[in-house]
């Protein structure tokens, strides 16, 4: 499946288009955490695309959250390492991360979301009047982005990242689709 049919698939299944943002902004992520890793870009970038494919079917019994996903991916013909990728991500079942993607993308999903907290707080609800220290700061506010769990994004250390170090590839990354996510 290539990019441009996994974008379809997840606009088919998917219609919050927040929610369409949000897995836009975990692939970009995603992608340069990969990069980062001389790991295959395009898969990584595919398992953040598609990670909450399955949220409009299971928002209201996160149970079933990541497995169906997983299901569904499945049977696309999608990677076995993708397909387990996005199965690991939900906390809720308590599956082992096996590997680099697993761990980089069950960090990947709150930090998007406190990266883009923390864009829409500023004046100019913008990307680039966000930097590493004012998120520093505002992940150590317990009130703020409360659905970005601290306790995932810290699992960047899974990846031998530091946390400034995670949050900096991840506003990069985001930066560079600005204009996508409407956080220009």
């Amino acid at each position: 499946m290539n990019r441009n049919e996994a974008l379809e698939f997840l606009k088919k299944n998917l219609k919050n288009k927040n929610l369409i943002k949000h897995s836009l902004a975990v692939e970009a992520v995603m992608k340069r955490l990969a990069k980062h890793f001389g790991e295959d870009e395009g898969k990584w970038a595919l398992a953040g695309l598609l990670h909450d494919i399955d949220y409009d079917f299971t928002k209201d019994d996160p149970q079933k959250h990541s497995l169906m996903g997983a299901e569904m991916l499945e049977k696309a013909g999608l990677p076995e390492d993708v397909v387990y990728a996005v199965k690991v991500h939900n906390e809720v079942h308590g599956l082992p991360r096996n590997s680099r993607m697993d761990k980089a993308l069950y960090s990947t999903d709150p930090l998007t979301g406190l990266i883009t907290a923390a864009a829409l707080i500023r004046p100019e609800k913008s990307l680039f009047a966000v930097d590493v220290n004012s998120l520093m700061k505002r992940y150590k506010e317990k009130s703020f982005a409360r659905g970005a769990n601290r306790e995932i994004i810290a699992a960047c250390s899974e990846l031998g990242l530091s946390l400034e170090e995670f949050m900096t590839l991840g506003l990069e990354a985001m930066q560079g689709i600005a204009d996508e996510l409407g956080l220009a």
